[in-house]
């Protein structure tokens, strides 16, 4: 049986390299709207960050966003962000790594 080869992404907060399933990927797309991507779908270009509250807290605080795609975000955008990861984190506790 051949062993599939798992996706990695680099956190853009940590520099880490991880499994994608274990990230949340944040888009922007060609008219500059940065929002989350859930699907890991929607077109535009893309970084990634862990499935963790205190390193998405870090980048609320390092406004890593902003610098990643030369945009100027709200607050409300990162607790959004914080708020999802807090989510996610919490479901893979429960149920593991697999969405």
């Amino acid at each position: 049986m051949k062993k599939r080869k798992i996706p990695m992404r680099k956190d853009i907060v940590t520099g880490e390299m991880m499994p994608k399933r274990q990230l949340i990927r944040v888009v922007r797309n060609k008219e500059n709207e940065v929002s989350l991507d859930p699907t890991g779908k929607k077109p535009g270009r893309g970084a990634y960050v862990a499935v963790d509250v205190k390193i998405a807290e870090r980048a609320k605080k390092q406004r890593t966003f902003d610098k990643v795609f030369n945009v100027t975000l709200d607050d409300a955008f990162y607790d959004e962000l914080i708020k999802y990861a807090d989510h996610e984190q919490a479901r893979q506790e429960l149920f593991g790594n697999d969405k």
